[in-house]
């Protein structure tokens, strides 16, 4: 087995590229604000639905996320976040395409989601959150009020075989 060559370790106080934030940071320098969040699945009667929360200091419906806390993962993010926003411990399942947007502040935000499995847990409306529901996919993607959002029902479509296997 070849040596390590230990001239080519990383000096003690550089960054560590391990965490996806590092990582995606390289391709996105531009980006001010992270998140992450969640697209809760389930199977009900045979068809998939997808957990929408509406936000009524937005007046909108979406997909429970939030920002990073100093010393977070992304992926610890997006599990935090949809436990406070809906009372759901959940796990993590794929990782979906990355959301890209100016947000109201003119900053640049990238979120990060995760199609997401309920372990345990209720919902009780929140300051963030009045009330969730479970639509189909058609149903979601007309309830949902932002194009990026309705854009990433089509990256969950594929999932809807996986779910089945899960049911």
């Amino acid at each position: 087995m070849p040596k390590r060559d230990s001239s080519s370790s990383p000096a003690p106080d550089a960054p560590r590229m391990s965490d996806l934030r590092s990582r995606l940071a390289v391709d996105h320098p531009d980006v001010v604000v992270w998140a992450a969040g969640g697209i809760l699945m389930r199977e009900h009667d045979g068809e998939l639905e997808i957990l929408l929360a509406h936000r009524p200091h937005r007046e909108d419906w979406s997909f429970p996320k939030g920002k990073m806390d100093e010393g977070e993962t992304l992926g610890q993010t997006a599990l935090r976040e949809v436990e406070e926003e809906t009372g759901f411990r959940c796990r993590r399942l794929d990782r979906l395409p990355l959301v890209h947007y100016t947000d109201g502040k003119g900053r640049r935000k990238l979120v990060v989601y995760w199609t997401m499995e309920i372990e345990s847990g209720s919902f009780t409306p929140n300051d963030e959150v009045d009330t969730i529901g479970w639509f189909p996919l058609p149903a979601a993607e007309s309830l949902l009020t932002y194009e990026r959002d309705v854009e990433l029902l089509d990256a969950i479509r594929p999932s809807e075989r996986q779910l089945r296997l899960l049911a």
